[in-house]
């Protein structure tokens, strides 16, 4: 092995990289983009560099810029650069939002 192989650093984990996502809020609903199902896939290639497909609630969402400088804080020192690929299909829809997701709405007076 050369001396760079060894200093090489293990890219990320899918769930490394979801488990930061939990930190990214939706401003509008107040819930994080996992529990909303927003996160449709997470791939991360050899050099650490992560790409998520994401989608939002509204492709009229006028907040894609303040969610993406939140998924990149909040991955900063897990990968080297994160790359969001905004996906609309397919389409978001309620059915997409977890268990606990519900229950964060339901707390805050959405009925779900």
């Amino acid at each position: 092995m050369s001396e760079n192989e060894t200093a090489a650093v293990k890219p990320a984990t899918e769930d490394e990289i979801r488990e930061a996502l939990y930190d990214v809020v939706d401003p509008e609903l107040g819930i994080d983009v996992v529990n909303l199902g927003l996160i449709y896939g997470i791939h991360i290639d050899d050099s650490n560099i992560a790409t998520l497909d994401m989608t939002l609630t509204s492709a009229a969402c006028p907040l894609t810029d303040v969610i993406e400088d939140q998924a990149k804080a909040a991955t900063d020192g897990i990968v080297n650069e994160l790359k969001i690929n905004w996906v609309w299909m397919p389409p978001w829809g309620p059915d997409k939002i977890t268990d606990d997701g519900r229950e964060q709405l339901r707390a805050l007076g959405f009925n779900v």
